[in-house]
This record gives structure tokens, C-alpha cells and sequence, in this order.
């Protein structure tokens, strides 16, 4: 019986990749990504010419008792996402879940994932902290908000460029316009930012700012 390796992948610059996670991608049998086509061109940098196959939300249910069954034939896989740390917002949770219960060995490698970077950089308080991920898109969202207005904990949130303004919208009705916040933008790429202040004033900030690339919205809990 082979192992599943969970493998981050970089968040934009590729020097995060660590050797290790290049090892792992070189000597195993298949590697299972997110998009074939984003993740060709980094193992094309890397000089990685072991095998592919797609697997995301879509076919995850359809294809994952095929790849257990491989496994358990002594088959070595590595799963990544198109950047950062499989399993957080990205496809991951569905296989790893199935491997244990199989009996099949997971191992999870260190490396990329936009929140931490987010988190330390904010200059909130980070010894407790709260991961939400994307919020949901309609149904349960103002729930989900609800339940949060009390969190004395620092809450990260992932945020698409169209959503960000709606978003702190709703943050500001939440949590109130002068709670402390951070947004990252773009992490380890070359236009990378960061832009501190109330949740009013990045919401000032934003309208008036380009919305482009992936942001990680840290908002300080309640006092």
C-alpha cells in the first residue's frame, strides 16, 4: 500500500516551493491537480515529468474509489491545488477523508497558504484566531455573520475582487465601522499589498483602489 501526499503548492512566487514538495511530485506514481493546465506549468519549471490527472469538486465523487483502489495497490499519488495548501478552501478534505477511512496513509507537507502570512502581517492579535474561508455566497451568509458579531477571536476571511466591497459592507454592519482590519492582496507576487485602518477605511481605500488578484480580508475580533 502507497501513501497520498498532500503537496502546497506556491501562492505566487515559486521560490516557496521547498525541495521536499519537489521530491515528492518527482517519485510519485501519479500527481492529482486541481487544473492540469495551471499546475503544468509549474512542474514544467521544476522539470517534474511525472504523470497527471484532474481532480477537483466536480469529479472528486466520481473518481476518488478508482484512486483508493490504486493506492491500495501500492500506488504513490501527491494531491495540490492550483496555490497553496490542499484541503484549505481548495479540493483536499473529500480524499483525505477517504484514504483514512480506507486505511490508505496520508502524509500532509509544509508549506504555501495565504492566510498565516495575512494573519502575522495584520498586527492583530494572533495567538487565536478564527478561519472562515470564502463566506457563503447567499443562503446562510447573513447566519453565518450573525453568529460572528460576538467573536473575540481574529477572524480570516478569503475574498474575490467582485465580492471585497459587498463584503465589507456587510462587515461594517456587523462588526461596526471602526473595527480594526487588514487586507492582503496578491501574497509573494510583485504587486503584493497590504492596507491597514478600520473596515471603513479600507472600505475608502477600495473604492477608489484597483480590485485585482486574491484577497485575505483579518478582521480583530470584539473586545
Amino acid at each position: 500500500m502507497a501513501t497520498l501526499f498532500l503537496v502546497p503548492t506556491p501562492i505566487g512566487n515559486l521560490d516557496d516551493m521547498t525541495q521536499r514538495a519537489i521530491q515528492v511530485l518527482r517519485e510519485s506514481d501519479l500527481i492529482l491537480a486541481e487544473d492540469t493546465r495551471t499546475s503544468g506549468k509549474l512542474l514544467n519549471h521544476f522539470g517534474i515529468s511525472t504523470p497527471m490527472q484532474a481532480y477537483h469538486m466536480h469529479n472528486e465523487h466520481k473518481v476518488t474509489d478508482r484512486l483508493i483502489d490504486r493506492l491500495k495497490a501500492g500506488e504513490s499519488m501527491a494531491l495540490i491545488s492550483d496555490a497553496g495548501t490542499p484541503g484549505i478552501s481548495d479540493p483536499g478534505f473529500f480524499l483525505t477523508r477517504a484514504c483514512i477511512e480506507a486505511g490508505v496513509p496520508v502524509q500532509s507537507l509544509p508549506g504555501a497558504t495565504a492566510l498565516i502570512p495575512a494573519l502575522v502581517n495584520s498586527g492583530l492579535p494572533s495567538e487565536r484566531f478564527t478561519f472562515e474561508g470564502f463566506l457563503p455566497l447567499k443562503k446562510g451568509r447573513q447566519t453565518r455573520l450573525k453568529e460572528l458579531a460576538e467573536e473575540t477571536r481574529t477572524m480570516i476571511f478569503y475574498e474575490s475582487p467582485h465580492k471585497l466591497l459587498k463584503t465589507l459592507d456587510h462587515f461594517i454592519e456587523t462588526f461596526g465601522p471602526d473595527r480594526p482590519a487588514s487586507i492582503s492582496r496578491e501574497l509573494t507576487k510583485v504587486f503584493e499589498e497590504t492596507v491597514r485602518g478600520s473596515l471603513t477605511e479600507l472600505k475608502e481605500y477600495y473604492s477608489q483602489n484597483p480590485l485585482k488578484g486574491e484577497f485575505v480580508l483579518v478582521v480583530g475580533g470584539k473586545k
